[in-house]
């Protein structure tokens, strides 16, 4: 076992040093696919395409040392503060030893695609990577299964992994919200879920009450003012109870984002405190018909009547929480004579809340339910606008053709914030899983005690601890106020895929009753699929990681 003479500065220098050659490998790994996608110094879009499974590759492999990198600093503020416990030095061991493996040998980006060195024509360069002295010491001493063995002994004796963020009220923000997830919202979710019900509205008001709709909010508008990270550690506890309360604070998070940054001060002043009181439901309206990631297609019209309103004329698809909602964030195209992104804007669109007999009881907005595997509890909807009136004061900004500018500067926290509901998600799966593995027993023992049931809780945890530190060191950047679009898209990269694979091997440790409706894990399976497609695809988070490496962002 790599622990057992190893104390923790000598773990932690070579921890250190195995990122350091990492970080060597995704020079050499840029520098070849450089080779196939840029020509004259820019980046070819049509050999990007053509090439996108090296393009891609590349992504993934930068995402999984950089989140080597973040679980090495989360290890040395913790040896600092003499909390470098026996439970965290083997999730650190684990950690290494997987995704050091995988970049040596390949790299799950789905399923049934991996990136592997000779995709990109680095297979000698992996060789060196996994020569080097620290890296193979955490290839031959780090993911073994007696660690494993060990790491799920320490849980199963009550062990915890530390969680502290060593700022007070941040760790006060979590046991607040994780106490509220498990007394209010999870006893309840899988009946919601199985009912197909909204939230209710007694919880909404309770989640206000504590300040989830306002968390990145200025306290001049009534918010906390407390940043990214924050928003990450409120999103990530409420999705552990489940993934439609850590969702419903998105939607104000995205609209308090785009008012506050792109608002008029009358903007600011007419729908901030409502949105950080709760009083203000908003919904996201972007999405169209055959469009999906390609807002440079919306064709939803917004033309200009004679007393300087706008008549919407068009559809649109996969609004979440659309019904209950009050204000509409509506991405429109006011200049159909400019293709592309330059002739579309925003509106902060005003609506009735609906009912369940009448969902938008508003002239010249029609539309109903998607019924949806999972991620229910706010409901999902398509909408139609036929000459749909909106003043001009809704205008963003008052000012056309702004919209996808306003729009992306909230991407990046959008898919942070993701990222957050995702390691929420995989806590829960995790959470399920170990609890039935302690309680089911075959052939006179818990299945805990069997190795391929308690290897997988053991990556199931280590990776949740490497999704959460790489998702918070994006919340940190953007808290610093930096540009963080490869870091955030790193993010939500890695921590979706760690949600969906700890979902479906929870349920494989439930077996036959984990396949049952009437199980929380089949829930979980369900709220964890969405991660990978919304907020942009996991192949579209990949090619803009990708895009941005190349660009020489990192």
């Amino acid at each position: 076992m790599i622990l057992a003479s190893s104390p923790a500065t000598a773990l932690l220098d070579r921890c250190d040093d195995a990122v350091t050659a990492a970080r060597d490998f995704v020079v050499a790994a840029r520098q070849a696919v450089e080779r196939k996608v840029v020509r004259d110094g820019r980046l070819d879009p049509a050999l990007a395409n053509e090439h996108q499974r090296a393009l891609h590759g590349l992504a993934w492999i930068a995402t999984s040392v950089e989140a080597l990198a973040h679980l090495a600093a989360f290890a040395h503020r913790l040896a600092e503060a003499g909390r470098f416990g026996e439970g965290e030095k083997l999730v650190l061991a684990i950690g290494f030893g997987e995704y050091l493996a995988q970049l040596g040998g390949g790299i799950p980006m789905s399923q049934n695609e991996f990136a592997r060195p000779g995709d990109l024509g680095v297979v000698s360069e992996a060789a060196e990577l996994c020569a080097r002295a620290s890296v193979a010491e955490f290839l031959f001493r780090g993911n073994t299964a007696e660690n494993r063995r060990a790491l799920v002994a320490h849980v199963a004796a009550g062990g915890t992994i530390d969680e502290s963020l060593g700022e007070e009220t941040l760790d006060i923000v979590r046991d607040q919200f994780r106490k509220f997830g498990a007394q209010k919202i999870a006893p309840q979710a899988h009946a919601w879920h199985r009912e197909n019900r909204l939230i209710p509205d007694e919880v909404v008001a309770q989640m206000a009450a504590l300040g989830v709709f306002g968390v990145c909010i200025a306290p001049e508008h009534g918010g906390l003012g407390m940043g990214k990270l924050a928003m990450c550690v409120t999103s990530e506890e409420l999705s552990r109870a489940w993934i439609a309360a850590g969702s419903l604070g998105t939607r104000s998070e995205i609209a308090g984002e785009l008012i506050a940054g792109a608002g008029t001060p009358e903007q600011r002043r007419c729908w901030l405190p409502g949105i950080a009181s709760g009083k203000v439901l908003p919904t996201a309206v972007f999405t169209e018909p055959d469009t999906g990631s390609d807002l440079g297609s919306l064709r939803l019209r917004a033309e200009r009547a004679a007393d300087g309103s706008y008549r919407l004329n068009g559809a649109k698809t996969w609004i979440t929480h659309a019904a209950r909602s009050d204000l509409m964030t509506v991405l429109a195209r006011t200049d159909a004579g400019k293709p592309g992104y330059p002739g579309l804007s925003l509106f902060l669109a005003e609506k009735p809340r609906g009912t369940a007999e009448e969902p938008f009881p508003a002239e010249g907005m029609s539309g109903g339910e998607i019924e949806v595997l999972g991620y229910r509890g706010m409901k999902e909807y398509e909408i139609a606008f036929s000459d749909f009136v909106v003043p001009a004061q809704a205008l963003l900004g008052r000012k056309e053709g702004q919209g996808f500018k306003q729009l992306m500067r909230t991407f990046e926290s959008a898919r942070i914030q993701t990222a957050a509901r995702a390691v929420g998600v995989a806590w829960t799966a995790y959470d399920l899983g170990l609890r039935y593995a302690r309680e089911r027993r075959q052939f006179g023992r818990p299945i805990l005690e069997f190795p391929r049931v308690s290897d997988k809780l053991a990556l199931m945890l280590a990776e949740i601890v490497v999704a959460r530190e790489l998702t918070y060191a994006a919340a940190r950047e953007k808290d610093k106020g930096r540009r963080c679009d490869i870091e955030a898209g790193m993010a939500k990269l890695l921590a979706a895929r760690v949600a969906w694979s700890n979902a479906d091997a929870s349920l494989q440790i439930h077996g036959g009753s984990g396949y049952a409706l009437e199980s929380e894990i089949s829930r979980v399976l369900c709220d964890a699929r969405i991660l990978n497609i919304f907020e942009g695809a996991a192949e579209i988070q990949a090619h803009i990681v990708g895009r941005g490496l190349l660009a020489g962002r990192n």
